[in-house]
């Protein structure tokens, strides 16, 4: 477009600007703020590791050439009886290798025994260096060494040992005296590498390099200046990306189950809390059916959202595969677009089996201490008549002991007297409150005490007793008489179950939280699953002659220590009980 004056206007956008009036100067200035140092920074790379390449390389023809002198020195001086002539002669076609400015071999005192160049035999050299100490050493070194006439010399030094016998070379060149062998056995040898090539090629990488290094710039700041223009876009796929980022985390660490199912009927999402509840492996469910990944009252709750949609809010029993039933407190929602179409629904459970037993633990507390104070009061209003029928009966046994008849009704008077009176004993140290006196206790002395006081038993019944603990088992901080109880009444129980003989185990093992882990495991018949839950209540036993305190007794001990205890048990294959005690570390 021309202007009236004939001189073209600048392009300008439909908002009525120049497209590159939006570019700050400061951008371009920011770039090149950025890219310069990385732009030195490569260049300075790439030349030291150039002249860290050309070190070794000069390093190692220089090792190559003291080698091959002292090689062909030694073998002179064996095989060939060779003077010092020869060793000077040999120095001399060495040094005129190409790349060899010179060489020069000197003594501990730094004076020139030989060189490439024959005058200079008997001047000094190298005494800036530990020429004793370097002789002594069979390291190679190098240094650089200032040129007038051209490049730097690149030099390398190396100790040369000569063969046993005479020294190769004397003071100034001429053959040792017999008292001086051992100072002119300190040989250097030193090589004169030319770096003129190495020199040559460095400013030619150097320029190269600079090269490289402005051309990486221009193309930076070229790409500074293209995001600059994306960068609103850029900013919104950003955004887009930490919501969508943030949502995921949000999902997947949800500590409840959540599953996403769409209108097909598929499942779109699974988080981890979701596939443990479900017991699927882990990044499987997307894309399968809702009905060959959810349990069937989780498919109701679904069915039901589908039809009526809005929210629904239940308490599940779920049956899974191994008989048992696992409860679940479930929400489910429909989800629906701003025009009313359905979109899927989402499923929100989880797990409430640890709150129901703890619901479970509380009522049964509250029963357990009702009980407790009832029985308190009962078993003392019943123990002071038992005393006076205990000693009628003792009285008439004996003046009727004549009798066998009217004696036999004593005993066994006397003997239900005294069932009675343990029964009350049982009932007042359950309902008493448990005193401790914990310190740490030794578990596998704990359990062979107790399983002594029943050997005899065991012995009877043809059951076999063994105790697997780790030799590092820490200590159980527990009162000692308590968990003797404890241990006893459990083998007691255990034995009272096997009476056709059977195998009664106790193992035992440290878990991280500072608890230790004790399972007495019998083969006896077993306990039925619906009376699991009843085991530990008061007055609740399955033997004829029992109490039914035995277990509540040992409950309510386990839990003043801070622990719990658990029955795990199959009808036929026998019991398991499981305690958790606090480790006395």
């Amino acid at each position: 477009m021309e202007s009236r004056s004939g001189q073209r206007k600048p392009a300008r956008t439909q908002f009525g600007r120049p497209f590159w009036a939006g570019i700050s100067p400061w951008l371009i200035l920011g770039a090149v703020v950025i890219l310069a140092p990385l732009f030195a920074w490569t260049t300075l790379t790439e030349m030291s590791r150039q002249d860290a390449f050309t070190t070794r390389l000069l390093l190692e023809k220089g090792e190559a050439l003291i080698r091959s002198y002292e090689a062909g020195a030694r073998t002179g001086l064996v095989l060939q009886r060779w003077g010092y002539l020869e060793l000077q002669k040999l120095l001399i076609e060495t040094a005129q290798q190409e790349g060899v400015d010179y060489m020069v071999v000197v003594d501990g005192d730094g004076t020139i025994l030989a060189d490439s160049d024959p005058s200079s035999v008997g001047r000094p050299y190298g005494m800036d260096l530990d020429l004793r100490e370097i002789a002594r050493s069979s390291r190679v070194n190098w240094r650089r060494v200032p040129n007038t006439e051209g490049a730097d010399s690149f030099e390398v030094y190396r100790g040369f040992t000569p063969p046993p016998g005479r020294p190769p070379f004397g003071p100034a060149g001429r053959l040792p005296s017999p008292a001086e062998p051992e100072r002119v056995r300190e040989l250097v040898v030193f090589v004169g590498l030319d770096m003129t090539p190495f020199e040559e090629a460095r400013h030619r990488q150097g320029i190269q390099s600079l090269w490289q290094g402005v051309l990486f710039l221009l193309i930076g700041c070229a790409g500074f200046l293209a995001l600059f223009l994306f960068q609103g876009w850029r900013t919104t796929r950003r955004s887009l990306s930490e919501v969508k980022a943030f949502s995921d985390r949000l999902v997947e660490n949800m500590p409840i189950g959540l599953v996403a199912v769409g209108v097909d009927g598929t499942v779109a999402a699974c988080n981890r809390a979701a596939e443990g509840i479900l017991r699927i492996l882990p990044g499987t469910a997307g894309g399968m059916k809702a009905a060959d990944v959810l349990p069937g009252c989780l498919q109701d709750l679904l069915r039901d959202l589908t039809a009526g949609g809005g929210t629904l809010e239940r308490e599940l029993e779920c049956p899974r595969e191994d008989g048992r039933v696992l409860p679940l407190e479930a929400l489910g929602t429909a989800l629906e677009s701003g025009d009313g179409m359905p979109l899927g629904s989402i499923l929100l459970f989880r797990d409430i089996t640890e709150l129901r037993h703890l619901k479970d633990e509380v009522i049964r507390s509250r029963r357990l201490a009702s009980l407790g104070s009832l029985a308190a009061g009962v078993a003392h209003e019943i123990r002071n008549p038992l005393s006076s029928i205990k000693g009628f009966a003792t009285y008439f046994r004996e003046r009727y002991r004549d009798i066998p008849a009217d004696r036999e009704t004593a005993d066994i008077l006397i003997q239900e007297v005294d069932r009675l009176n343990r029964v009350i004993t049982h009932l007042l140290e359950f309902a008493r409150p448990v005193t401790l006196r914990p310190v740490p206790v030794d578990l596998e002395s704990a359990a062979g005490r107790a399983l002594q006081v029943v050997s005899g038993q065991a012995r009877e019944k043809n059951v076999t007793v063994e105790t697997r603990m780790p030799p590092d088992l820490p200590a159980a901080l527990a009162d000692p008489d308590r968990l003797h109880q404890v241990f006893l009444n459990l083998y007691l129980n255990a034995l009272a179950a096997m009476e056709k003989g059977g195998l009664l185990v106790t193992t035992a093992a440290a878990e991280p939280a500072g608890m230790i882990r004790v399972q007495i495991t019998d083969t006896r018949t077993g306990i039925p699953a619906e009376d699991l839950d009843r085991v530990f209540d008061p007055y609740y036993t399955t033997k004829p002659s029992g109490t039914g305190l035995g277990l509540a007794i040992v409950h309510r001990i386990i839990e003043a220590h801070g622990g719990d205890i658990r029955l795990e048990s199959e009808p036929g294959r026998g019991t398991t009980v499981i305690l958790r005690l606090p480790s006395g570390k």
